[in-house]
């Protein structure tokens, strides 16, 4: 049994394509893509578009993420339009016009995803944890917090065999106590310092789970130039910068961004191009 867990597209089609090339030489028994396969990106309605249509033809399984849900908020009566809140979520609301203001496919997808392995065992599939689609699973957590994100086991079974989740953007495979736990990393914005995409290949051989990142290199100056084609860096407001950033860089910006500046701005103290300015500065 083969199952390959790509997750953390982030509407970044060049890379998107170059796994899926990948895939089809590997010839998995299943694909799950573990959510935020848009937003944070230029290119979400064509990642999204392509895998739906993996889905009908192959039948790739998609998970949702945090991002599906960030750009779901867009549809509530309630959402802004105007303001400092509205200008964090630019990105976001660009994803939104993008996807036509249609949720109905990201309001479908599933949180998590059980398959039984061959022994009967569950492997168990979901974006960052359990807990929820922003509890990520790290490489150094201690083993009893990753058991709750982990979550229990299903009715009358014994613990899962194997658990795949993304969000991070930092890969890894590690074991705690007789579940094989895998982050996948990121497809299209990997956090670890290297640019290339990666994903996550499970392999089910002598009666047990065995894991292997894989890295790609793919087209990442036409995943750059995509920040400009689409309007996307001009329309996403100025968080789009910090976006392309991490693209370039393997690095995190966002959550750096926000440590600092997301109180000011929400505050009215300082407008979102002052804080990006300022943030770039330090």
């Amino acid at each position: 049994m083969k199952i390959a867990v790509i997750s953390d597209v982030h509407a970044n089609l060049p890379a998107l394509e170059a796994v899926t090339d990948h895939l089809q030489a590997w010839r998995p028994d299943h694909v799950i893509v573990a959510g935020d396969l848009v937003n944070r990106g230029p290119r979400s309605l064509e990642c999204l578009n392509f895998a739906q249509d993996k889905a009908r033809a192959a039948g790739w399984r998609l998970l949702l993420g945090n991002h599906e849900e960030y750009v779901m908020r867009h549809a509530e009566p309630d959402a802004p339009r105007s303001g400092p809140a509205f200008e964090i979520r630019r990105a976001s609301y660009f994803t939104y016009c993008q996807l036509g203001r249609d949720m109905r496919p990201l309001a479908a997808l599933p949180f998590s995803l059980s398959l039984d392995s061959p022994d009967g065992s569950e492997a168990r599939f979901t974006h960052a944890s359990m807990r929820g689609t922003r509890d990520g699973v790290y490489r150094r957590a201690p083993d009893a917090e990753v058991l709750l994100q982990v979550g229990p086991p299903r009715p009358g079974d014994r613990p899962p065999s194997l658990f795949c989740v993304g969000h991070t953007h930092m890969p890894f495979v590690r074991c705690v106590q007789d579940t094989l736990v895998v982050n996948a990393g990121s497809v299209g914005m990997p956090f670890d310092g290297d640019t290339r995409a990666a994903y996550a290949q499970l392999i089910w051989r002598n009666g047990a789970w065995s894991a292997e990142i894989i890295r790609l290199a793919y087209d990442l100056e036409r995943a750059d130039r995509d920040y400009e084609e689409t309007g996307f860096l001009e329309q996403g407001g100025p968080l789009a910068r910090l976006m392309r950033i991490e693209l370039r860089t393997a690095h995190s910006q966002l959550y750096q961004w926000a440590q600092q500046f997301e109180a000011p701005v929400l505050a009215g103290g300082m407008t979102m191009e002052e804080s990006v300015e300022a943030f770039l500065e330090m």
